[in-house]
C-alpha cells in the first residue's frame, strides 16, 4: 500500500505541539516545517502524475518539474505555493537562524494543508 504523504502533515501538527524548551523546541520546528513541504510536495506529485500529466523522474529536479509542469497547465497559484513552502523548508533545513519561526511552522502547516485541499 503506497504511503499516505498527508500523514506528513499529521506529522507536522504534532511537531509544532511539542514545548520543550532549547533546540529540542527548534528542532521540532524546523522538522514540522520541512514535513510539511514534503506532505504538500508529494501529494502533489501524485496528484499531477495521476490526473495532470506529469512525468517524474525521481530525482531532486522534481521538485522544480512539477512546479514548472503545474505552471504549464495553468495551475498557477499551485505552483506558487509550492514555491513558498519549499523556500521555508530550505531556511529550515540551511538556515543557522530562522527569524519567526512559530510563525514559519503555522503557514507551512496552514498553506501545505490547502495545497493538499486543492489536489483531491
Amino acid at each position: 500500500m503506497p504511503f499516505d504523504w498527508r500523514a506528513y502533515l499529521e506529522l507536522a501538527k504534532e511537531l509544532a505541539g511539542l514545548r520543550k524548551s532549547g533546540s529540542s523546541q527548534e528542532a521540532a520546528e524546523r522538522s514540522a516545517v520541512s514535513r510539511a513541504y514534503y506532505a504538500a510536495f508529494c501529494w502533489t506529485r501524485n496528484y499531477a502524475r495521476a490526473k495532470l500529466g506529469f512525468m517524474p523522474t525521481e530525482t531532486a529536479d522534481d521538485h522544480s518539474f512539477l512546479r514548472k509542469h503545474l505552471q504549464r497547465r495553468g495551475y498557477l497559484n499551485l505552483a506558487s505555493d509550492l514555491n513558498k513552502l519549499r523556500k521555508w523548508r530550505n531556511d529550515c533545513d540551511y538556515q543557522d537562524d530562522v527569524p519567526n519561526l512559530c510563525q514559519q511552522v503555522s503557514n507551512s502547516i496552514g498553506l501545505a494543508e490547502k495545497v493538499i485541499q486543492r489536489c483531491v
